[in-house]
C-alpha cells in the first residue's frame, strides 16, 4: 500500500475528536491530499492518516488548533484513510474467499463501533476496516455500556490496556503479553 499510494500518520495529543476533524479539514484544505481521522483511540489521543503534505501541514497547524503534542508515526502506509482502498480491493477479494460463520459471541467492529456476530456484516467490516477509522474509544463503550466489566488484551504490547486507562479508569484491564502475566492472572486471588 506504502507503494501504491504514498502516505503518513501521525499522532495528535490533546485534542477531541471534533477538533482533530477541523485540523484535517483545514490541512487538507491548504495542502491538497486526503487527510482523516485514522483512529480515536481514547480521549485526547487521535491518529491521523493520509497523504504526506496534507499530514506535514496538520503538524506545522497542530498547536494553533489547540494540540498538547503532534507525533509524526515511524509508518510506511496511511493506514485507516482512503490511500489504503487498492490494498482493501486486493484484501477483499481474500476475505470474500475465506470461510466466516456466525459469531456466537458477539465481535466489536474497528469501524462501526457496534457488536456483531452476521458473517455478512464480520465479512464487510474486515474489509471496511482499511480505509475506515478505527473508533476504539466508541467501541468499548459500547461494551461497557453492554455490561462488560473486565478487559483483557492478548497481544505483544499492552497499548489498549494503557488506552483504557483514559478510556474509563473504573474497569480492571489486563495485558497477557507474557507467559508470566498469564501465570500471574491466573493465580489463585487471595
Amino acid at each position: 500500500a506504502g507503494d501504491y499510494s504514498p502516505g503518513a500518520m501521525a499522532a495528535i495529543l490533546g485534542m477531541d475528536i471534533d477538533a482533530v476533524v477541523e485540523l484535517c479539514a483545514r490541512a487538507q484544505a491548504d495542502a491538497g491530499g486526503a487527510l482523516v481521522v485514522a483512529n480515536d483511540n481514547c480521549p485526547g489521543q487521535v491518529v491521523i492518516s493520509g497523504a504526506s503534505v496534507a499530514l506535514d501541514r496538520a503538524l506545522e497547524l497542530a498547536k494553533s488548533f489547540g494540540a498538547k503534542r503532534a507525533i509524526k508515526l515511524a509508518v510506511s502506509i496511511a493506514a485507516h484513510s482512503p490511500l489504503m482502498q487498492h490494498a482493501a480491493d486486493d484484501f477483499a477479494q481474500a476475505v470474500h474467499a475465506t470461510a466466516i460463520i456466525d459469531a456466537d459471541t458477539p465481535v466489536y467492529a474497528n469501524v462501526s463501533a457496534q457488536p456483531l456476530t452476521s458473517a455478512a456484516l464480520i465479512r464487510a467490516e474486515l474489509v471496511a476496516q482499511l480505509v475506515s477509522p478505527v473508533r476504539w474509544r466508541e467501541a468499548v463503550t459500547a461494551m461497557i455500556n453492554a455490561g462488560a466489566h473486565t478487559f483483557i488484551e492478548i497481544g505483544s504490547k499492552d497499548v489498549l490496556t494503557g488506552l483504557m486507562k483514559r478510556i474509563d479508569p473504573t474497569k480492571p484491564a489486563y495485558a497477557l503479553n507474557s507467559l508470566e502475566a498469564l501465570r500471574a492472572f491466573a493465580a489463585p486471588k487471595n
